[in-house]
C-alpha cells in the first residue's frame, strides 16, 4: 500500500460513515414529512421541546462516549497494548451503567421540572433511551478505534429504519386512542409516539453491535492473551483516564450544542411571558423551525459528523506516533473533502429552499415560512461542518479543553445576540436563525485559529475555499433558473427539482475540475475517486 493510501485511509472510512449518515438522514426526512402530517406542527413543536432537554443529558451522560472511548483506545493500538485497550472498553461499559442510569433516573423524574407540561410526558418516554444509547455509544468507540467505521454504519441505517416505522405507527395508534380529544391532546399523544421510535431505533442497534462484538469476541480475547509485553494498566488509573478524557468531551459536546436547547428555552420564555404568545402557537413556530429548517440543514452535515468521527482515532494515533506531518495531511484532506461538499450544499439549500421543503415537508399552511429559515441558515452549513472537523482535530491531538473554551465563549455571544434581537425587533423566528449562524461562524473561526496554533498548520484557501464557493455559486444560479424555467413549463415540483438537481451535480462537478480545485490525484484519494476519475476522463474533463 503506497503512503498516501494509508494516509488516507480515514478518508475511505468516513466516506462509508458518511454514506450511512446520508441515508439515515434521507430516512429521516422521508418518514419526518407523513410524522408531521400525522402529529402536525404542534405535535412536532412538543417533539422538539423534550428532545431537546433529552440531548442534553444525552450529552452529559453519553454522548461523547464513542469519539472519547474511540481517542483513548486507539492509542493504545497504535502501540499495540491490546490488553490494555480491551480493560478500558471493559471500565467504559461499567461508567455508562452507572452514568446512563442516574441520567434515566434524573430524567423520568425531574421532566416536569425540565419542560413545559405538554412535553413532560414525552420527555419521560425518552428516558430509557438514554440508558441504551450509553451502551450502544461505547461498543461503537470500540470499533471506532479499530478504524472500522462499518459496524457503526449499518447500525446507524437498521436504527433509524426502526425508528421511523415505530415513530409512525406508535403516533397514529397513540393519536387514535384520544381521536376524539382537543387538538393540543392529539399532538401531545403523537408526540410521544414519535418518542417511542427514537428508543426503538437505539434498541435495535444496540442488539446490534452486541451481536457484532460477539461474533469478534474470541479473536479479541485471543489478541489480548497474546499481549505480555506491555504493563497492565490498574483500573484506577483506567478511570483516571476515561474520566480525564470524557470530561472534555461531554463540556466540549454539551456546550457546542446547547446552543439548540438554549436558544429554544429562550424563544420560550421570551414568547410566553413577554409576548403573551399560547404555548400552542409557540410549539406551532418552533415546531417548523426546529423540525422542518433545521431537520433539512443538518443532512449534509452528517458528512463532516462522519469525518469527524473517522478523524480522531486516526489521528490521535498519529500524533501519539509523533508523526505531526501525517496529522497535518489528514486536517488538510479532511477539511478538502468535507468543504468540496458542505460548500454546494450550502448554495444549494439557498437557492432551491422552496423546492426542497416542499417536497419533504409539503404541508402548505407552513411552506413559505419553512423554506425562507432554511434560506437563512443555509450558510451555517458550512460553518458547522468546519466547525464539527476542527472540533475533532483539536480533541484528537489532546487539545480537549480548548473546544470548550471556544463553544463557551460563541454561546455567551449568540445568546446576547438572540435575547437583544427577540427584546428589541420582530424578528421572532428569524432572530433564532441569525443566532444559528452566528454561533457557528464563531466556532469555525475560534477553533481554526486554535488548530492553526496547535500544529503550525495553515489551511490553503483557494482551492479548498475560494475555487468550490465560485463553482457553488454559478451551480446556485443555474439551478434556480433551470427550476424556474422547467416549472413554468410542468407546474410540477418534483418534476422541476429533478432537473434542476441533475444540472446542478454536474455543473459543479464540471467547475470544480477545470477551475484546478481539485486535481487527479486529489480526486483519487476521495471516496469512489478511481471512478470519478475515469468518469471525468472519459468526458473530457481531465
Amino acid at each position: 500500500m503506497s503512503q498516501n493510501s494509508r494516509k488516507d485511509g480515514f478518508v475511505m472510512q468516513a466516506g462509508i460513515l458518511a454514506m450511512a449518515g446520508i441515508i439515515v438522514r434521507i430516512i429521516g426526512i422521508l418518514y419526518r414529512s407523513p410524522l408531521t402530517g400525522i402529529i402536525g406542527d404542534e405535535g412536532n413543536g412538543y417533539y422538539s421541546s423534550a428532545y431537546n432537554i433529552y440531548t442534553i443529558i444525552l450529552l452529559i451522560s453519553s454522548y461523547s462516549i464513542p469519539s472519547a472511548i474511540s481517542k483513548v483506545i486507539a492509542q493504545r493500538l497504535a502501540l499495540r497494548e491490546y490488553r490494555n485497550a480491551h480493560r478500558i472498553f471493559h471500565c467504559a461499559i461499567i461508567y455508562v451503567i452507572v452514568v446512563g442510569g442516574i441520567a434515566s433516573l434524573f430524567t423520568f423524574f425531574g421532566a416536569g421540572l425540565l419542560v413545559e407540561d405538554n412535553s413532560k410526558a414525552v420527555l419521560q418516554v425518552f428516558a430509557p433511551t438514554i440508558f441504551l444509547s450509553g451502551l450502544l455509544g461505547v461498543l461503537r468507540g470500540y470499533f471506532q478505534a479499530h478504524r472500522t467505521m462499518v459496524q457503526t454504519s449499518v447500525s446507524q441505517i437498521l436504527e433509524q429504519i426502526l425508528n421511523a416505522v415505530v415513530s409512525l405507527l406508535a403516533a397514529h395508534l397513540l393519536i387514535q386512542t384520544v381521536i376524539h380529544q382537543g387538538e393540543t391532546t392529539r399532538a401531545i399523544y403523537g408526540a410521544i409516539g414519535s418518542a417511542l421510535g427514537t428508543g426503538s431505533g437505539v434498541l435495535i442497534a444496540l442488539l446490534f453491535m452486541w451481536g457484532i462484538y460477539g461474533l469478534n469476541r474470541k479473536l479479541i480475547i485471543k489478541r489480548v492473551r497474546n499481549d505480555v509485553r506491555h504493563d497492565e494498566l490498574s483500573y484506577g488509573q483506567i478511570f483516571g483516564i476515561i474520566f480525564g478524557m470524557v470530561t472534555p468531551f461531554i463540556l466540549s459536546t454539551f456546550i457546542y450544542n446547547f446552543s439548540t436547547s438554549l436558544n429554544q428555552t429562550i424563544y420560550t420564555k421570551v414568547m410566553m411571558y413577554v409576548m403573551h404568545m399560547a404555548e400552542s402557537e409557540i410549539a406551532v413556530n418552533y415546531g417548523v423551525f426546529a423540525g422542518k429548517a433545521v431537520v433539512i440543514s443538518n443532512i449534509p452535515i452528517a458528512i463532516a459528523s462522519s469525518m469527524s468521527a473517522a478523524m480522531i482515532p486516526s489521528i490521535s494515533a498519529s500524533y501519539a506516533q509523533g508523526d505531526r506531518e501525517k496529522s497535518q495531511h489528514q486536517v488538510h484532506v479532511a477539511v478538502q473533502t468535507t468543504m468540496l461538499i458542505s460548500i454546494p450544499c450550502a448554495f444549494g439549500m439557498l437557492a432551491l429552499a422552496q423546492p426542497i421543503t416542499e417536497l419533504l415537508f409539503p404541508q402548505k399552511e407552513s411552506l413559505l415560512l419553512a423554506s425562507a429559515l432554511l434560506r437563512a441558515i443555509s450558510i451555517s452549513i458550512i460553518f458547522y461542518a468546519l466547525s464539527t472537523l476542527t472540533n475533532a482535530v483539536l480533541q484528537g491531538i489532546g487539545k480537549v479543553n480548548v473546544p470548550v473554551i471556544n463553544a463557551a465563549a460563541a454561546l455567551i455571544v449568540q445568546t446576547v445576540v438572540l435575547v437583544l434581537l427577540l427584546a428589541y425587533t420582530d424578528l421572532s423566528l428569524y432572530a433564532l436563525a441569525v443566532a444559528m449562524v452566528v454561533y457557528s461562524f464563531l466556532m469555525c473561526l475560534l477553533n481554526n485559529i486554535a488548530v492553526r496554533k496547535a500544529l503550525n498548520y495553515r489551511q490553503e484557501m483557494v482551492k479548498t475555499f475560494w475555487k468550490p464557493i465560485l463553482s457553488a455559486a454559478v451551480m446556485g444560479v443555474a439551478a434556480y433558473y433551470v427550476y424556474k424555467v422547467v416549472h413554468m413549463l410542468i407546474p410540477v415540483n418534483v418534476v422541476a427539482l429533478l432537473p434542476a438537481i441533475f444540472v446542478a451535480v454536474i455543473l459543479y462537478f464540471t467547475l470544480v475540475i477545470k477551475t484546478g480545485a481539485l486535481s487527479e490525484e486529489e480526486l483519487k484519494h476521495i471516496p469512489k475517486g478511481t471512478m470519478i476519475v475515469r468518469m471525468a476522463k472519459k468526458l473530457h474533463l481531465l
